[in-house]
């Protein structure tokens, strides 16, 4: 009896422990501080949003799809491209605005592409850190990554970023942000009149 009992355990405790090690990578992304390579956390403990990342039909959001249509999802951080006759339907990881008073929701379009884009930052954002500088050339340094979808909101923009980290989470100051290999795709496709929406 005593060695039936021993037997039970022992599946138990494998079990238990093999719930447990699928658990692990979960348990482990919630733990561990946002530190990669001894660089400090963004927002601190921020979580990427995952879990809401799915397909989505254009036709609620938007009449046609005529000229190309960009959602852009605030929520589930993830934009939404569908080609004219949408027979190409991208969907890709972005940043988001790190404060709902960042964030401007609702109909818009693209009124300018730009390859190897510079950087100003706006008014409001040097009243909040003056130490960020007045001018960033195009390249490794540059916090719109290699291309931009200027938007016709005054300031807003999709653009790329070389810091991957920012990807999946509220990490703009006002704009979304896509992988710098997501942005030159999306660039190749969007075109001047584009429409875009931000829900």
């Amino acid at each position: 009896m005593s060695i039936k009992k021993n037997v039970e355990i022992g599946r138990r405790g494998v079990l238990a422990g093999g719930a447990m090690l699928l658990a692990a990578p979960a348990v482990a992304q919630e733990a561990v501080p946002d530190i990669i390579e001894g660089r400090e956390p963004i927002a601190g403990n921020v979580r990427r949003n995952a879990s809401a990342f799915r397909a989505l039909d254009w036709r609620p959001y938007f009449n046609s799809t005529r000229g190309g249509a960009i959602l852009v999802d605030i929520s589930s951080r993830a934009l939404h491209y569908w080609n004219s006759d949408q027979a190409i339907y991208k969907l890709y990881p972005t940043s988001v605005p790190i404060s709902e008073e960042l964030t401007r929701r609702g109909r818009t379009k693209v009124v300018r592409k730009v390859e190897g884009p510079d950087w100003r930052p706006t008014p409001s954002m040097k009243r909040r850190n003056p130490n960020w500088p007045d001018y960033v050339p195009p390249g490794p340094e540059n916090p719109l990554g290699t291309h931009a979808l200027y938007l016709s909101w005054t300031y807003y923009r999709i653009h790329g970023t070389h810091d991957t980290r920012k990807i999946g989470r509220r990490s703009s100051n006002g704009c979304i942000g896509l992988y710098n290999e997501h942005i030159a795709e999306l660039f190749s496709m969007a075109r001047n009149g584009t429409q875009v929406l931000v829900i």
